[in-house]
């Protein structure tokens, strides 16, 4: 299914039978951390955790975006980070150091998927409110699941810290919670795919 909207496309797959109230994890590309698996970031456990999730659930729908980044593209998110190491800078810092946008993603084209989908209801895993706002926009009635992942480097913790003060992302202030909040999704840590292709369909955003 393609939308109008390169920059901000991407991919759905479906899993299971889809219905309201479903877990979705709309997610930007992370190739330091879904791929390589960079300690610098939460990305890669977030994929992780999303991804076990859905499957204990049974259904749902990942999106997985063309926005690496936080659409700034692969290049100049490597001069971000190569910024944030040489003046000890956060990432969002060093955007605006190099003259960039700290964030130019939009999620409107993925709210319209859901909706193609027949979504008017869903189980959002995220803690970015700017998902959240895109799919209340276009009608769809949002719960959301914070995604509780442990920093697993101090950079990482210094990313999530950033994404709290400058974005209003829903992260636990102090390293103490984190503890707290770990526990109740520790028992997805060490599980992955079953055997076997389980997604349903492939969508093209």
């Amino acid at each position: 299914m393609a939308i109008p909207g390169a920059e901000d496309g991407g991919h759905a797959l479906v899993f299971g039978p889809v219905v309201d109230g479903c877990l979705v994890r709309i997610h930007s590309r992370c190739l330091y951390g879904d791929a390589l698996r960079s300690d610098d970031c939460d990305c890669g456990p977030e994929l992780d955790l999303s991804m076990d999730l859905i499957q204990d659930a049974g259904c749902g729908v990942l999106v997985y975006l063309e926005q690496e980044g936080r659409g700034a593209g692969l290049i100049d998110k490597a001069r971000g980070l190569r910024t944030s190491e040489v003046f000890g800078l956060d990432t969002f810092d060093s955007y605006e150091r190099l003259g960039l946008c700290v964030d130019t993603r939009s999620y409107e084209h993925t709210a319209r998927a859901l909706l193609h989908l027949g979504l008017r209801s869903v189980r959002l895993l995220t803690n970015n409110p700017d998902k959240v706002r895109a799919l209340t926009e276009l009608g769809i009635a949002v719960t959301v699941v914070p995604l509780v992942t442990r920093p697993r480097s101090e950079r990482a913790r210094r990313y999530l810290e950033a994404k709290r003060r400058r974005r209003g992302h829903t992260l636990p202030a102090e390293d103490e919670t984190w503890s707290a909040l770990g526990r109740s999704v520790r028992r997805f840590s060490s599980r992955r795919f079953a055997p076997g292709c389980w997604w349903r369909r492939l969508l093209a955003l």
